[in-house]
């Protein structure tokens, strides 16, 4: 039998809490996640309305792109906390991917970019660095290994993240060591008070850096010296697809007025807010799904010819025009409801027997009349 924790191990594949915004809230909100699930329905904002069509609907999880609850709250009562409040009443889980799935690879920001004919050679506005890897290499009495890797891997190392074809990955070396204990010592093997040299292990792997605390208090729980020898090696790599925004070249440069029609039917809009100087054609586009409008100096700086996005601050739209980017507002939910379709493709493919359904109630608060 499906369970609501089956629903979230996928959606936690698909976008991964971690790579969420620090002051962001994912994952499940609301609800018992050992309760059985066959259905789930998806919106971006969890309202009264989509509420009501939940209800109707007899689902028992709805993913809500946005967080139905933000900041900590100190009380849940009609008044504080209204769509929380009549969710529980309701006994309906709450499901939240926000930041996660915009800085994900094909997540939010890449199905807009894919929709409006970006190519695969693209790279995030601004990317999570710190979502690289590092190697971690310990020296181990050989009786020691079989634990040390055991709570490595439990704690989150041996693979790039989460998104990684493969997990448990590690080398193993045979060697000698030395170390000269003080009085204050109290060696695993060996005596204090003079040079030794043991027979050890050299183990390594590599980690995600979000990991990287875990998996050394890991490691050195395991471990039988009292001061483990760890070292920790940062990886210069090209960094993970992880990030905000999305960079690109077209597949082919198009005509402003045709880029301008794939915007609005792509979100799903018949106006659109334009800012900066007119353009015959887009050659490099960026995008930044949500309120990313401040990214703008992120598309300038990459030498993007459009920026898409879903907010803009007046004051941000002057700067870009001055600095001659172009930037089209569509409106914040418009820039992400087309996403929703992706993540009906990807849950149907990660669970065939889970039924899953787009909102009709859910809509943009805001209405061009």
């Amino acid at each position: 039998m499906m369970r609501i924790a089956d629903v979230v191990a996928a959606l936690e594949r698909i976008a991964p809490p971690a790579w969420a915004e620090s002051w962001d809230n994912v994952g499940l909100l609301v609800g018992d996640p050992t309760r059985p699930c066959r259905s789930v329905l998806l919106c971006i904002d969890l309202t009264e309305p989509v509420l009501g069509e939940a209800r109707s609907a007899g689902t028992p999880l709805v993913m809500a792109y946005h967080p139905v609850i933000f900041k900590p709250l100190a009380r849940i009562t009609p008044q504080a906390a209204p769509i929380a409040w009549a969710a529980l009443r309701a006994d309906l889980a709450v499901y939240s991917v926000h930041t996660a799935y915009d800085v994900a690879p094909g997540g939010a920001n890449d199905v807009l970019a894919d929709a409006l004919g970006m190519g695969d050679d693209r790279r995030p506005l601004r990317p999570r660095c710190e979502e690289g890897a590092c190697k971690l290499v310990v020296f181990a009495p050989a009786a020691d290994l079989p634990a040390i890797q055991a709570a490595a891997f439990a704690a989150g190392a041996g693979s790039f993240g989460p998104t990684s074809a493969y997990g448990e990955c590690g080398f193993h070396a045979s060697g000698t060591g030395t170390f000269f204990g003080s009085d204050a010592a109290r060696p695993a093997v060996g005596r204090k008070g003079r040079r030794e040299a043991v027979p050890e292990v050299r183990w390594e792997t590599i980690c995600p850096r979000p990991r990287l605390a875990a998996a050394m208090r890991a490691i050195a729980g395991a471990h039988s010296y009292e001061e483990p020898a760890i070292d920790v090696l940062p990886l210069i790599d090209a960094p993970p697809a992880v990030g905000l925004g999305r960079v690109g070249a077209l597949r082919r440069p198009v005509a402003m007025g045709t880029m301008l029609g794939r915007i609005r039917k792509a979100c799903g809009v018949s106006r659109l807010l334009l800012a900066g100087p007119p353009r015959r054609t887009v050659a490099t586009l960026a995008v930044g799904c949500g309120s990313c409008g401040g990214l703008f100096r992120d598309a300038l700086a990459a030498g993007a010819d459009l920026y898409v996005t879903g907010e803009l601050r007046h004051h941000d739209a002057l700067a870009a025009a001055a600095g001659g980017l172009t930037v089209a507002c569509v409106g914040h939910s418009n820039s992400e409801r087309l996403t929703l379709a992706a993540m009906e493709r990807r849950l149907r493919e990660a669970l065939p027997g889970l039924d899953v359904a787009r909102s009709r109630a859910d809509a943009d608060p805001l209405a061009i009349v």
